[in-house]
C-alpha cells in the first residue's frame, strides 16, 4: 500500500446476500483498498498528461442470493453519475473504463452503458471466467472504437493484464501468473486493438524506434526483433524493462506486417510475442464472431425476447387448437396428422387446457416463489424481477431461467399430455400401450418426462436449501408445479372414457403410430 496505488472494485459475489451497504456482511467496504462503494473517477497524474480511470460499480443493492445476482444493473440515478465522469474526464490524455460486469450483462437505461463510455480507449472486464475454459481469450470493440477486453479469473486460472501507453498509443498482453520472461510490444502496437478515433496513430508512422517492455524474475540477455520473419537486430536496454530497436517505419507504409519479439533470460526461459500491424487506417481487422456476440450483445434484452416467445408461441398454439375445426383423420395418418389431432383432443379438453393455460400465464406474470431472497428480508420472484429488501430488481437472469422452465418443464408436460391422450384415444391404458405401442418408444418418453420430473423435484430442494423453507411451500413455479403436473399425468391416464369417446370412433379406422 505505501509503494503501489491499489484500485480494486467489487463484483458480484461481493454482493451476494447483502441487505444494505452498511451491513456487517458488506467485506468489501472493510477489507478493499479503495473501501468505498459507488462508482468512481479517479485520474492519474504524469508530467506529460493525465490519465482517467472510471469505475462501473453494476453490483446490486440490495444483492440477493444466487443465481438472480449474476447481471449488473445500473439504474437512472447511476447512469447520470458516470455521465458526468465521462465528461470530466474528456480533459485527460486517455481515459479507461472498468468494471467487474462485461456490458453485455449490464442491465441500463438509455442511452446504454456502451454509449456512456464512447470517449474511453478501453473498457476492462471479468466475471465471465473464460466461460469454464471454453473461451480463454474474450476481446472485442465498440462502434465507437472503445476496445472491451474481458480478462479470465485470478483465482482458478491466475490471469493478469498488463497495460501500458506509449506515446499515447494503448498497448496490453494478457498472462498467466509465472510464465517468464513477460514481453508487451509498445511501438508498432497491434493493428487489431488500434482506434483511430482515441489514439494517435500517425506517430507509429514518424517513431524512430521499436519499443518493447520485457521482464523477469532473471535478467534479461537478449531482445530479438523480426518483422516478417526478417531479423531485424537485438532491442538494446533503455532503462528499467524498456528495450529499443532502431527502425524506419517507412519501409513497412503498405499493408500488414508481422511483428515478433523473441526474449530469453539468464535462467534460460524463452517468450516470444507478436501481432499484425500497419500504418495505413483504411485496412481492417475483425474479432471473433463469438467474442463479439458474447461481449456485444445485450443479453438481457435478448432473454428477455425469447422468453416472450417461447411463451407467446405455446400459449397461441393451445388457443388456435381450442378454436380451429378437428381434422378429418384418414387411413394411415402421419405423424403430422397425429401430432395436429392430438393437440386438438389437448386443447378441447377443458382440464388440460385451462391448466396448461394458466400455467403459461402464470409463469409470465405471477410470482414463481416467495422466501428469504437475502438472509432475514423476505422478497417475491418474478419473471421480470425480483422484489426484496423494499428494492425491485429488474429482470435479468429471471428471463434465462423462465426460457428454461418453458424449455425443459412447460412445453415437454404439454407434449407428453398429448402423447399420452393419442394413447388414449387409440384404445389403450397405461399398461396395454408399453406392449402394443412401439416398447422402446413408450419406455424411452416416458424416461424423459421421468427425469424432466426429477429436475423439477430438484429444483425444489435447491430452492429450499437457497431461499428457506417457507420459499418451498410458497412456490406456485416449483412445489406447486410437480403437485399440478404429477395430477395431470395421472388424470391422462384415468381420464372416463366418455370423455373420449368421440375421438376414440375416429381412431378406429386409422392405423396407429
Amino acid at each position: 500500500m505505501e509503494k503501489t496505488k491499489w484500485i480494486d472494485i467489487k463484483g458480484n459475489h461481493d454482493s451476494f446476500n447483502i441487505p444494505q451497504l452498511d451491513s456487517a456482511q458488506n467485506y468489501y467496504r472493510k477489507y478493499s483498498a479503495w473501501r468505498k462503494d459507488g462508482s468512481f473517477h479517479y485520474i492519474h497524474t504524469t508530467s506529460f498528461g493525465n490519465y482517467s480511470f472510471i469505475c462501473v460499480d453494476a453490483t446490486l443493492t440490495p444483492g440477493p442470493k444466487r443465481p438472480f445476482n449474476f447481471f449488473g444493473i445500473l439504474n437512472m440515478n447511476q447512469m447520470k453519475e458516470l455521465s458526468v465522469m465521462a465528461t470530466e474526464s474528456l480533459h485527460s490524455n486517455h481515459t479507461v473504463w472498468f468494471g467487474h460486469f462485461p456490458t453485455s450483462v449490464i442491465v441500463s437505461p438509455a442511452p446504454g452503458i456502451r454509449t456512456l463510455m464512447n470517449s474511453a480507449t478501453a473498457y476492462l472486464c471479468g466475471h465471465l471466467h473464460t466461460l469454464g475454459g471454453l473461451m480463454p481469450v474474450l476481446h472485442s470493440q465498440h462502434r465507437g472504437g472503445t476496445l472491451e477486453l474481458e480478462l479470465g479469473d485470478w483465482m482458478d486460472n491466475r490471469r493478469y493484464r498488463i497495460l501500458a501507453f506509449d506515446h499515447d498509443l494503448f498497448s496490453f498482453v494478457d498472462l498467466n501468473f509465472e510464465e517468464w520472461p513477460v514481453v508487451l510490444i509498445t511501438n508498432p502496437k497491434s493493428f487489431l486493438y488500434s482506434s483511430s478515433a482515441h489514439e494517435p496513430l500517425v506517430k507509429i508512422l514518424h517513431s524512430t524506434h521499436i519499443r518493447i517492455l520485457a521482464f523477469s524474475p532473471s535478467a534479461i540477455i537478449s531482445v530479438r526483433v523480426y518483422i516478417d520473419g526478417v531479423h531485424l537486430g537485438n532491442a538494446h536496454q533503455v532503462s528499467g524493462p524498456l528495450y529499443v530497436l532502431r527502425w524506419s517505419p517507412q519501409n513497412y507504409s503498405e499493408g500488414f506486417h508481422h511483428i515478433d519479439v523473441t526474449v530469453q533470460d539468464a535462467a534460460g526461459r524463452i517468450s516470444t510475442r507478436g501481432h499484425k500491424f500497419a500504418m495505413e487506417e483504411n485496412l481492417s481487422l475483425s474479432f471473433g464472431f463469438l467474442q463479439s456476440v458474447i461481449l456485444l450483445t445485450d443479453h438481457y434484452v435478448l432473454a428477455r425476447v425469447l422468453f416472450g416467445l417461447i411463451v407467446l408461441i405455446q400459449v397461441a398454439l393451445l388457443v388456435i387448437f381450442r378454436y380451429l375445426q378437428k381434422p378429418a383423420l384418414k387411413e394411415k395418418p402421419g405423424l403430422l396428422t397425429l401430432t395436429s389431432y392430438s393437440l386438438h383432443v389437448f386443447s378441447k379438453t377443458n382440464v388440460f387446457y385451462y391448466s396448461i393455460l394458466v400455467l403459461n400465464l402464470y409463469t409470465v406474470l405471477g410470482p414463481w416463489f416467495v422466501g428469504e431472497l437475502i438472509d432475514g428480508h423476505m422478497g417475491a420472484c418474478f419473471s421480470f424481477g425480483v422484489f426484496v429488501g423494499g428494492s425491485f430488481l429488474q429482470g435479468s437472469l429471471t428471463f434465462a431461467v423462465g426460457i428454461l422452465q418453458m424449455l425443459f418443464f412447460n412445453l415437454p408436460l404439454m407434449a407428453y399430455l398429448c402423447w399420452c391422450l393419442l394413447l388414449r384415444c387409440q384404445g389403450h391404458s397405461f399398461r396395454s400401450h408399453i406392449r402394443h405401442v412401439r416398447r422402446l418408444t413408450a419406455v424411452l418418453v416416458h424416461l424423459a418426462m421421468t427425469l424432466l420430473l426429477a429436475w423439477q423435484v430438484y429444483s425444489c430442494y435447491f430452492l429450499q436449501r437457497t431461499y428457506g423453507t417457507l420459499a418451498f411451500f410458497l412456490s406456485p413455479m416449483r412445489t406447486w408445479l410437480v403437485v399440478l403436473a404429477s395430477a395431470l399425468i395421472y388424470k391422462t391416464w384415468t381420464l372416463k372414457s366418455s370423455a373420449l369417446r368421440t375421438y376414440r370412433v375416429e381412431m378406429k379406422n386409422s392405423q396407429s403410430f
